[in-house]
């Protein structure tokens, strides 16, 4: 009688492992979902011309985190058009919430722009100063440059070679005031707004403050360029 209780403790003890280990989450469903959630992604930049391979990292098979009652939760924790290696993170927000990173392999390929010959420091941007060129996009954490016609006009920050990927911080927008110019000071409220005539004490680009002597009361006001030969002073 007392093995035939030995026997059915164990059997019960035995049985309640089982259905734990089948309760929980395993290292191959958050492996899984961090996949399903990259593959989605992949298919929204294939639409846009975008090739995507990627490889998700390896989780220890031995992980067994608390069973969710619902469909657990992904997202980027970087973005992966800015680098190799980003992370998804896997959470559950059930009765006995927990989260996992997975790290992944991503590269991104596709168009960008790059100099079609040396451009020297503060040349102004032209079509044909540029030429487009399939290159793996999140090599690069500085961004990339895909419409001509969004960077037609800005200016060089310094030189770049033929070949060069054209990132965001290359390049600047010329100065729609310079210093000495003659400006139109347009001040604004909700209700009304009233214009005169003013001169720029420095150079700016559009939406930068700038100091301007009103020409008729010779003051000095601070105002916001918001066009060439043209700015703000709110009220």
């Amino acid at each position: 009688m007392q093995m035939r209780t030995i026997f059915l403790a164990t059997f019960c003890l035995s049985t309640l492992g089982l259905n734990a280990a089948a309760a929980a989450t395993t290292a191959s469903e958050i492996r899984d979902a961090a996949g399903q959630f990259i593959e989605t992604w992949a298919d929204e930049q294939r639409q846009q011309q975008y090739e995507v391979n990627f490889t998700v990292g390896s989780i220890d098979s031995r992980l067994s985190l608390a069973a969710c009652e619902q469909a657990l939760e992904t997202a980027f924790t970087n973005d992966p058009l800015r680098t190799t290696s980003p992370s998804v993170m896997v959470s559950c927000a059930g009765e006995r919430p927990w989260r996992m990173f997975v790290t992944a392999s991503v590269e991104v390929h596709g168009p960008a722009l790059v100099a079609a010959r040396p451009l020297a420091r503060g040349e102004r941007i032209s079509g044909e100063l540029l030429q487009e060129k399939q290159v793996q996009i999140n090599a690069s954490r500085r961004g990339i440059l895909t419409d001509i016609e969004q960077v037609s006009g800005m200016l060089v920050r310094r030189p770049v070679n033929a070949g060069s990927l054209l990132t965001p911080d290359l390049l600047e927008a010329p100065n729609a005031v310079e210093r000495g110019d003659h400006v139109i000071i347009t001040a604004k409220s909700a209700v009304f707004s009233v214009s005169s005539r003013g001169k720029a004490l420095a150079s700016a680009s559009v939406g930068e403050q700038v100091m301007v002597e009103n020409l008729q009361s010779a003051r000095t006001v601070r105002a916001t360029v918001t066009a060439p030969g043209r700015v703000e002073i709110a009220m």
